[in-house]
């Protein structure tokens, strides 16, 4: 299994499992030197794809604290050249809760704190963290477009989006990536062709929730094939789970979230779990 992935159309490739660090910034969050030391472990091990959002935080008092947490862990890295740091703007978190805002105006207001946020004069990849059903598509991804072209941000990503609409932003502009959740137990991007898609039009499919989050939990943790195949890798369940997106298709990047540097060096792990075709089709045949 190849261990890197190619960045959209670009000659650009990055580790196959960078690091989700929305769990670094959320209520319950680690301290701040628990957090800054996941993004060391994962630098260390390797890792050089790193997905945050300015509303990665608690609520609309703390916007910003993922990107701000990024940019210190990444100070304190005397190699930081080949790290890609990719964000996204679009919600919003008032009273903790999460609302979509996708209008132009927030979405240039956005761009310019977390240019701030991240210490950065341009944001490698910038995402529509999700479409707005009060705005039309093509007035957000226009703006992302302006964005670019003003060399705020150089890349532009879609999260959470169909296919129709991959293909709507593409008239607009290039795409370089497309977020959807995606795992062994959710695999909506696969049934409905956005990994496809992605596939045949070279745009990298990053699967956020590769291991389920909190809410699969339970579902991994009983899981016997899971237990059993993890036993006979020598592996965890995460890592089969990762491993199991990495085989299915050389588009797809992981983003496995971790709030402690023993997960994430769990995750990074995965790379090293060469599954045999026959437990890929025992996994997809069994696992729904």
């Amino acid at each position: 299994m190849n261990k890197y992935r190619q960045l959209g159309n670009t000659n650009i490739e990055v580790y196959a499992i960078g690091l989700g660090a929305m769990p670094l910034s959320l209520d319950g969050r680690p301290d701040e030197a628990q957090a800054l030391g996941v993004i060391k472990a994962f630098v260390d091990g390797g890792g050089n794809f790193i997905d945050s959002a300015n509303v990665y935080c608690i609520d609309d008092s703390d916007v910003g604290h993922n990107e701000k947490l990024i940019a210190k862990a990444l100070s304190k890295q005397e190699d930081t050249e080949n790290i890609i740091v990719a964000t996204k703007g679009g919600l919003r978190r008032p009273k903790s809760d999460w609302t979509v805002d996708a209008s132009p105006e927030w979405l240039r207001q956005s761009c310019k704190k977390s240019l701030m946020d991240l210490d950065t004069d341009s944001i490698f990849l910038y995402q529509l963290h999700a479409p707005d059903p009060d705005v039309p598509l093509a007035d957000s991804i226009g703006e992302l477009a302006r964005l670019k072209a003003e060399g705020k941000i150089q890349h532009i990503g879609l999260s959470n989006v169909t296919v129709e609409q991959i293909k709507l932003a593409l008239s607009i502009t290039d795409i370089m990536s497309v977020q959807n959740r995606c795992n062994l137990f959710e695999r909506t991007s696969f049934n409905n062709g956005v990994v496809k898609f992605c596939e045949v039009n070279n745009i990298t499919f990053i699967a956020h929730s590769p291991v389920g989050g909190h809410s699969q939990h339970a579902q991994r943790a009983k899981n016997s094939l899971l237990k059993n195949l993890a036993e006979k890798y020598d592996a965890s369940t995460y890592q089969i789970m990762i491993a199991w997106l990495l085989h299915r298709s050389s588009s797809i990047l992981t983003i496995p979230g971790a709030s402690k540097t023993s997960s994430i060096m769990d995750s990074l792990r995965a790379i090293n779990v060469e599954l045999s075709k026959e437990d890929m089709q025992l996994l997809e045949a069994n696992i729904k």
